[in-house]
């Protein structure tokens, strides 16, 4: 698997239709723990749907932070789906075992489920490219379906279209993937509608 969703999808494949909110810290930097485990974990926490929210998930994040030197624990990053009342935890530690210890002594938060789960190569750039198709010439519906079209041959050629974004009245549409170089996402275009960019930018992401 090349992208961050194929990722993902390997754990939650029940919910790959959701937009997961992500939030990492630099605390969170397994380079910065040479003595933490070595295993990877997803843990799962259920509450009820519509009752958590973001920045309540942020909060505990940071008492996870606060106190995971002590049980061996590297918190990475969360994802939160606010509206079916899941969250779930990435970490690096030993033994689940710690995991559980952690959350408890942070805020009491115990996971219902705890996955070993091992890490697939994420693309290394970001990428944003741009199409001009004249002034009125495209439709959002338009865009739409030669999205899905991407989306349908994209790992073949290691890229993970992550959005896009239309002016119909200028005609231009922009698409942010993750590849390993923008040739691969020229070839995806190429196979999946034959509609390539007038230029291809590698971009950083801000905060």
């Amino acid at each position: 698997m090349k992208s961050i969703a194929a990722f993902l999808t390997f754990v939650f494949c029940s919910f790959i239709s959701v937009q997961l909110n992500a939030q990492s810290s630099n605390k969170g930097d397994t380079a910065a723990h040479p003595n933490f485990g070595k295993n990877l974990f997803i843990d799962v926490h259920q509450f009820q749907p519509g009752t958590v929210k973001y920045e309540d998930v942020t909060a505990a994040h940071q008492k996870d932070l606060a106190v995971q030197q002590k049980f061996s624990v590297n918190f990475i990053k969360f994802w939160i789906d606010e509206e079916k009342g899941i969250v779930y935890c990435l970490s690096s530690t030993a033994d689940s075992s710690s995991i559980r210890k952690a959350h408890a002594a942070a805020h009491g938060l115990l996971p219902a489920l705890i996955y070993p789960v091992t890490q697939g190569e994420a693309a290394e750039y970001l990428f944003l490219d741009i199409h001009y198709l004249g002034a009125g010439k495209v439709t959002a519906k338009d865009v739409a379906a030669a999205h899905k079209k991407d989306l349908a041959v994209q790992d073949r050629h290691g890229v993970n279209f992550i959005n896009y974004w239309v002016d119909e009245k200028q005609g231009i549409v922009m698409c942010l993937s993750q590849a390993k170089d923008s040739s691969s996402v020229i070839e995806t275009h190429r196979e999946a509608h034959g509609l390539l960019p007038a230029s291809i930018m590698k971009v950083k992401q801000g905060q």
